[in-house]
């Protein structure tokens, strides 16, 4: 299992893996979690997809993406202001240029991969581990993101928990939250998997 980040698929081998991220995310948000998002082709993308993003990807060794997150700069549009302003309770985000929006957190959890001593998916704790590991990598230091209870509680199975920043309100059929989290060397030990490899950051290599 390794982490990737791609900002601009300019080769073969980067846009083959933007493709099985888009499906990938329509088979957990279309499919398992039935959300109302917007899938063509078997490819789930949203607005957020045409802003510049950077995706972290978890691979495995056969080059198949089991996990994924969208990040932009949170000075610019949100999907957290722009979309889940509810969850703000009435408050505007207070951004800076250290922050960055999380989105479309997923995980095949069906994946044939190896299961942490934590008991989170090797997959889930990658991704993690690589979210924190480029945004120290790029200068960012807080994350943001809207998401839902059942994510959040994955937060804190994985020691990350999340701050909130409003209460849960029920989106569509989602119990939704909106919180921070810290990208700091402290939150990277703590999720960190054993064997962990990324190809960006302070730590492209593996683990301790």
């Amino acid at each position: 299992m390794r982490a990737v980040a791609i900002s601009n698929a300019d080769t073969d081998h980067a846009r083959d893996l933007i493709d099985q991220m888009h499906r990938l995310r329509a088979r957990i948000f279309g499919g398992r979690l039935g959300w109302n998002v917007q899938i063509e082709e078997g490819r789930e993308l949203d607005e957020y997809d045409r802003l510049g993003p950077t995706y972290i990807l978890a691979v495995t060794p056969s080059d198949t993406v089991v996990g994924c997150a969208r990040l932009l700069p949170a000075t610019g549009p949100t999907m957290l202001e722009w979309t889940f302003p509810q969850l703000l309770d009435g408050r505007k985000l207070r951004t800076h240029r250290g922050m960055i929006e999380a989105s479309r957190f997923c995980v095949d959890t069906t994946a044939n991969s190896a299961v942490s001593s934590r008991t989170l998916h090797q997959a889930t704790l990658t991704l993690f581990a690589a979210v924190i590991d480029w945004s120290m990598a790029n200068d960012y230091r807080e994350i943001v993101m809207a998401t839902d209870v059942r994510f959040e509680r994955i937060l804190q199975r994985a020691h990350w928990p999340m701050r909130r920043l409003g209460e849960v309100r029920l989106i569509g059929e989602t119990i939704s939250v909106a919180g921070t989290l810290p990208a700091d060397r402290i939150s990277f030990e703590k999720v960190c998997p054993p064997g962990y490899v990324s190809e960006f950051g302070a730590r492209a290599a593996v683990a301790a």
